[in-house]
């Protein structure tokens, strides 16, 4: 049976790897669990992980070279999220170790997030709330009506066709850009981002993270704004340059803003620009639902499943440069 370091940490264990896909885990491998308080990283990580020929790792830890180097028994890393941007899979690849990632099984779970923040922005239930909350009654004030005004969305992934589907039914107006795919759903007009971000009354970056999107919605973009427009990010913390958010707030080019992610750690919003009045923030929970977190854990136990049968896994990212794959009678490249 295949020995398996579940890195999580207690606390990230309890939220992303459940009974139920432990249970399963132990089914199919012999499990080291990671019971200290600190995520592990580098050798650290290594070391906890000697013997093991896999580790499953969960998305704040990190796979860096040091691991890699350090792991001579390690023959695949399994990452519980899509997000693999902190692992070094060249330096895997090096060492001839696998990487693999799980699909996606949050897009319902954020797409929800998205549709309740908007409706906070546009309501301020966050604002009322806390003034309640803290004992005084707060006077009424106007809100904004969603129904009628436009939705813009920057990148049209599998979470951004469940926004604008839930959008269209609440009779908003959808606007979409992505420059790798034209969106072709019933109500979504594809536009050019210029004209997206002119006409939309909600922004929404939802693109993948890459050098090239970086910071694509800083000061140019905030600028092209509609005057008193809200911004939504779910997806990725650098995808937007927080100071020029904060001087767009400020001005009041923005009337608010909503944010699940940030580049505060484990993606969380940075905490000074969270507690402005004019932001609604979450600490990077979108994704984190029994369902959706349950689903992609279920996603490496297959993946193990996999291995130990002798197969090459779904997910895998580096399989042809995954020659230690043969210690478990897989040639490289799964042929």
């Amino acid at each position: 049976m295949l020995r398996v370091l579940l890195a999580h940490t207690p606390e990230m264990r309890a939220n992303y790897y459940g009974d139920r896909a432990l249970a399963a885990l132990r089914g199919v491998a012999e499990v080291v669990l990671h019971d200290g308080p600190a995520t592990l990283s580098g050798a650290a990580l290594a070391h906890a992980a000697a013997g093991c020929q896999a580790i499953i790792a969960d998305r704040a830890t990190p796979g860096t070279a040091g691991t890699f180097e350090a792991a001579p028994d390690l023959v695949a890393f399994l990452r519980v999220a899509v997000d693999v941007s902190t692992i070094d899979i060249a330096a895997a690849s090096r060492h001839g170790v696998l990487v693999t990632q799980a699909t996606p099984g949050f897009v319902d779970s954020v797409a929800e997030l998205a549709i309740g923040m908007m409706v906070d922005l546009a309501r301020g239930v966050s604002g009322h709330v806390a003034a309640y909350r803290g004992g005084n009654p707060p006077a009424s004030r106007m809100g904004r009506q969603l129904a009628g005004r436009t939705l813009g969305l920057v990148g049209y992934g599998r979470i951004a066709r469940r926004i604008a589907a839930i959008a269209l039914a609440m009779r908003m107006r959808v606007l979409a850009h992505d420059p790798h795919t034209t969106p072709a759903d019933p109500g979504v007009e594809a536009v050019p981002l210029d004209r997206l971000l002119a006409e939309s009354d909600v922004v929404m970056p939802l693109a993948a993270s890459t050098p090239a999107t970086r910071h694509m919605i800083g000061a140019a973009a905030l600028g092209a704004m509609k005057r008193g427009a809200f911004l939504v990010n779910l997806s990725r913390g650098e995808l937007v340059e927080e100071a020029a958010l904060e001087a767009a707030l400020a001005s009041g080019r923005l009337a608010g803003a909503a944010m699940d992610v940030g580049s505060a750690p484990d993606q969380r919003p940075d905490p000074r620009l969270a507690a402005r009045a004019d932001v609604v923030a979450t600490p990077h929970v979108g994704g984190l639902t029994p369902e959706a977190a349950e689903h992609q854990a279920m996603d490496t136990v297959r993946q193990l499943a996999a291995l130990a049968a002798g197969r090459l896994p779904e997910g895998a990212l580096n399989a042809a440069a995954a020659h230690r794959l043969s210690r478990l009678g897989i040639a490289a490249g799964g042929e």
